[in-house]
């Protein structure tokens, strides 16, 4: 998907909402658990049912991949045939694997392979750390993006991503600020994003001083603590620049058998609150 589409399709739902499928096996609804012959086809009827309420109200959605790991092969398949289901019944929407992959150059390229190619996602989450070139083999897959890691909204986001530096102008940064600055150099904002933690709340400003253009992906409204709000505040551009992802608020929000709906009207009130944020803060 392109950048012009993803914009096209915010404007057109007036919603800048990803939901996480985070389908923990072990919180799947007991209605779910009791008719399926495994806890993978349990996880594949819950995603569907989930991802059939949600989709009106969301412009992506985003498996973290740990969760389908957990169940060995079986979890994969399940991950691939989540794609395959939104892919088929809901094409306007924008895949995320959050995947948090970066190795070196060769190991980069297979997983871009199997991620690109194989699963069919339109977009990887990529950790910065090893450098260029655990990066740029991610880059310049027609229609991909690479979405790298920059300020997270876990505690330990302030063991490194603080950390005081000095960057190519001379001048005093924080690592964050060091990476967002150095992967524009190798990443247009036609195929590359940030992650940047909801719960950081006014560093959004900071974040665009160094990324002004570039789309966040941003996680931690709603079960983690970040204000919608002050993200839209400090991070919106006038063409929106934002997609907040949502993963227990949503997808947990009942654990009964109206699981399904519950997700739809949980979703539903953060994208009728985003359009509100978009007719304040954006021009689409």
């Amino acid at each position: 998907m392109t950048r012009k589409e993803l914009i096209e399709n915010i404007a057109r739902k007036r919603s800048f909402l990803c939901v996480g499928l985070d389908s923990d096996p072990l919180k799947l609804p007991t209605s779910i658990l009791d008719t399926a012959v495994s806890p993978a086809q349990a996880m594949l009827n819950f995603n569907k049912a989930i991802v059939d309420a949600t989709a009106p109200y969301c412009v992506a959605y985003k498996p973290n991949t740990a969760f389908y790991e957990a169940l060995g092969a079986e979890g994969w398949k399940v991950l691939a045939q989540t794609i395959e289901y939104i892919r088929k019944n809901h094409p306007d929407q924008f895949i995320i694997a959050d995947a948090k992959r970066g190795d070196i150059g060769n190991t980069s390229a297979l997983y871009a392979r199997a991620f690109f190619e194989n699963m069919n996602v339109d977009a990887l989450t990529v950790a910065p750390y090893m450098g260029s070139d655990s990066v740029k083999p991610f880059l310049g897959h027609d229609g991909k993006w690479v979405i790298l890691l920059a300020l997270t909204s876990n505690p330990g986001s302030k063991d490194f991503q603080f950390l005081a530096t000095i960057n190519t102008e001379g001048c005093n940064a924080r690592l964050f600020e060091d990476v967002l600055s150095t992967a524009q150099e190798w990443g247009s904002n036609d195929e590359m994003m940030f992650v940047v933690g909801a719960t950081q709340g006014e560093m959004f400003a900071d974040i665009r001083r160094v990324a002004p253009e570039h789309f966040l992906l941003v996680p931690g409204v709603g079960a983690q603590g970040g204000d919608l709000a002050t993200v839209c505040r400090h991070g919106m551009t006038p063409d929106c620049g934002l997609l907040v992802n949502s993963s227990r608020g949503i997808i947990f929000a009942s654990k009964g058998e109206d699981f399904a709906d519950a997700a739809a009207k949980a979703a539903q009130a953060l994208a009728s609150e985003m359009d509100g944020m978009l007719n304040t803060y954006s021009k689409i």
